[in-house]
């Protein structure tokens, strides 16, 4: 057993300051805990700030900020979420178990860790994002869940977060503290594509610690959608997240993320760019999709990502500017 030093911080400051070297901040530990058990984390202390950053509350300029803290569930069934940000309620639905969304902190579902299994597989497999240097069996091996945009020679594996998807869709803004004072992040701008460092997966300093995520007003037109192999509690093969403002047919603003796809939640960028301005319609939302896909590379077995994932961002679409919208 390795011995580690447990510490709970009274607040933010606190917190930062007990963040010494090695050290890892516990919110509801759902995947830290995890990887711990593996012996894939091992962090020599603990800095448990599951106590802090807690609610909902409404800004005045009609923005909403989130508790880092906050559990997946209040989130998913708060009112003002419901209302104004569906796409993120059901986001948070689709990602996991009651008992899961009942401990799962919105600060620690952003940095949670992939799920590939190569990642996992500590004593038989070849791992960059778990050690520089070593080498990915996925590129060769079992890569049906894995990456098909964004990848790299040193990493293939996909970020596992929904919520993530949808925040990044809403273009959600994450403030942080740290010893160097407070600063706001945006959440498209939060995690790294794997390079040659698949090991360094977010822009974060050392003790940097989430404190909120917040909401800019949004289109109450917004959805998400997520496929995966069996309907409960898996991870997604493909999911895209919606979001738009339409005007007498015209969209006049869209957001789309993708997630299952990369090593951090896609913002289609690309897609947007044709979309925004134009009529809806289905010729343009395939184009749209084949705009945002044109440079996603296959791996040996998920080919099938690149059309399922078309189809989604199509789906998605239509659901959002049709009649029943």
């Amino acid at each position: 057993m390795t011995p580690l030093r447990y510490a709970r911080a009274n607040d933010a400051g606190d917190a930062v300051v007990q963040a010494t070297a090695g050290a890892r901040y516990l919110g509801g530990g759902t995947n830290l805990v995890d990887l711990m058990r593996e012996t894939i984390e091992r962090p020599k202390a603990l800095v448990d700030v599951s106590g802090l950053s807690i609610g909902i509350e409404e800004t005045r300029s009609g923005s909403l900020m989130i508790g880092a803290g906050t559990r997946n569930t209040a989130i998913a069934g708060h009112p003002l979420i419901r209302e104004r940000y569906p796409v993120l309620a059901r986001a948070i639905l689709a990602g996991a178990s009651a008992q899961i969304r009942n401990m799962a902190t919105t600060g620690g579902n952003l940095l949670q860790r992939t799920r590939c299994a190569y990642f996992y597989d500590q004593s038989g497999s070849r791992c960059n994002k778990r050690q520089p240097g070593q080498g990915c069996d996925a590129r060769e091996g079992f890569n049906r869940n894995h990456a098909i945009l964004g990848a790299s020679d040193a990493c293939v594996a996909v970020h596992p977060s929904d919520m993530a998807v949808a925040l990044v869709a809403l273009d959600a803004i994450v403030h942080t503290r740290s010893c160097e004072g407070e600063r706001q992040i945006a959440l498209t701008d939060l995690h790294q594509l794997p390079g040659d460092r698949p090991d360094i997966e977010t822009i974060l300093r050392h003790g940097e610690l989430i404190t909120a995520i917040e909401l800019p007003p949004a289109p109450l037109r917004s959805t998400y959608r997520k496929v995966r192999d069996r309907s409960s509690y898996a991870f997604a093969l493909v999911s895209v997240a919606g979001v738009i403002a339409l005007d007498k047919g015209e969209i006049r603003d869209v957001r789309l993320a993708l997630g299952g796809v990369a090593h951090r939640p896609w913002r289609a960028r690309r897609a947007e760019a044709i979309l925004a301005g134009g009529s809806a319609g289905r010729l343009a939302f395939e184009a749209a999709a084949d705009a945002e896909l044109s440079e996603a590379i296959a791996l040996s077995g998920n080919g099938f990502k690149i059309e399922l994932a078309r189809r989604t961002i199509v789906a998605v679409l239509e659901e959002l500017t049709g009649d029943g919208a």
